[in-house]
């Protein structure tokens, strides 16, 4: 009797698992009374989008990144829930346990999905398909949550592949899908090819307009159209982008560990902000989120953004990199704050941002000739993690952020799909 090595038998062995309806299933995980209604996780406000939504919204046509007084009136009687940041985060570690159960090489994309590398597990848990199965039951079982798994040689087919495997949308709830698609070395063009040429990263409306000039409607119409003509029609890069991705190339392997880039918050307002002083009050308050996670993390930085969009969509970025480091309220707040001195709000504000990026880890703060005329912070923070941590985030913090409701202080998620609106959960 011979054995075949799994590892040169030619299996696929790159997973993508992404999760149904995430936020939306969540929501109903935590409140049943949901079940089987139009949920829209995001702001209900006119300036609000859709995050996610479950089944039942979706068979309206309702979908991510839609305007939320859109999808009020194609579904009137939807349940707007404004979404809770801090618990998808924690659903979305029990999930990866679960991944890392099987195979230390996850990459994670966002909260709901993720990248697996399963080569080095089939010895202990079988082939791909097999342990793309065994997560789809151990998330259902362990968490009450549904996810759809693509099986491929490469990450893009893979998370093509996951999409096809996905459930159906229908008033009555969501219709069960494959689970599970797998895509075998040799069939990469069968399956790629009769799909729409958006499916493909990098084609947005703008390039998929300029690709039906050339009569390009599918992924195997583009791969028709030579080199030359992509890259002259679309420019160097995206041409030979979009001309890989169209042939089925994508030799990027999965990443585990994926260095942070910036921390960052921002948010948009139920009215435009005229005055300077409130601005400089949301300045500091997401200065306060920003150093607070900095810290969590282990982390700080070099350079202080700001972003302010105008009424009329407008947006600009200020940055000013200091010297040493930052990772407390009070340093990224004064640096924030002398860069919206620059910026004039009279056209009203929309939404504001402040991140900060350059960043190093655990690394120590250099005192600058500037802290001989402010005051050390980092006790003072330290003392504020610290009871923040057992007493929760508005327990403490800078006195300028007392309002009429009390300490208000921004978190992690909040706002990120737009303000809150009256009918929002």
């Amino acid at each position: 009797m011979t054995t075949t090595d799994p590892a040169s038998s030619g299996e696929p062995t790159v997973l993508h698992v992404d999760m149904d309806a995430f936020f939306a299933a969540v929501e109903v995980l935590v409140d049943p009374s949901l079940r089987g209604k139009a949920v829209i996780v995001g702001g209900s406000g006119d300036r609000g989008v859709v995050a996610s939504c479950s089944y039942e919204a979706r068979a309206y046509g309702i979908h991510s990144a839609m305007p939320s007084a859109q999808a009020r009136r194609l579904c009137p009687h939807a349940v707007f829930v404004h979404g809770h940041y801090d618990l998808y985060s924690d659903y979305s570690k029990r999930i990866h346990a679960v991944f890392e159960a099987f195979t230390p090489l996850v990459e994670g994309i966002a909260l709901d999905e993720a990248f697996l590398d399963v080569a080095g597990a089939r010895r202990l848990f079988g082939p791909a398909p097999g342990i793309a199965a065994a997560i789809r039951a151990r998330i259902r079982d362990e968490l009450h949550l549904g996810c759809s798994v693509g099986v491929a040689p490469t990450k893009l087919m893979a998370k093509l592949a996951s999409k096809a495997a996905k459930p159906k949308a229908s008033l009555k709830g969501p219709i069960p899908g494959p689970g599970v698609v797998v895509v075998r070395p040799g069939e990469e063009l069968a399956f790629l090819h009769p799909l729409p040429a958006h499916a493909l990263w990098g084609v947005g409306p703008a390039t998929e307009q300029r690709l039906r000039r050339f009569g390009v409607t599918t992924v195997g119409d583009l791969a028709q159209i030579p080199l030359e003509t992509l890259t002259t029609a679309l420019g160097n890069a995206l041409g030979h982008h979009l001309h890989d991705l169209s042939h089925g190339r994508d030799p990027r392997p999965v990443e585990p560990v994926r260095d942070t880039k910036s921390v960052g918050h921002e948010e948009t307002y139920a009215t435009d902000l005229v005055d300077p002083e409130e601005l400089r009050t949301e300045a500091l308050r997401m200065a306060d989120a920003v150093g607070a996670r900095l810290r969590s993390a282990n982390l700080a930085g070099r350079t202080v953004t700001v972003k302010v969009r105008f009424h009329d969509f407008e947006t600009i970025t200020r940055s000013h990199s200091v010297v040493g480091l930052v990772d407390t309220g009070y340093d990224i707040a004064r640096t924030a704050c002398a860069l919206l001195e620059q910026v004039d709000p009279t056209p009203g504000v929309r939404l504001l941002g402040v991140s900060v990026s350059n960043l190093a880890k655990g690394a120590a703060r250099q005192l600058t000739l500037e802290d001989l005329d402010a005051p050390a912070w980092d006790e003072a923070t330290r003392a504020m993690d610290a009871v923040r941590s057992r007493f929760g985030d508005a327990a403490v913090g800078p006195a300028a952020l007392v309002g009429e409701a009390g300490l208000e202080v921004k978190r992690q998620g909040a706002q990120q799909w737009g303000p809150r609106g009256r009918r929002d959960r």
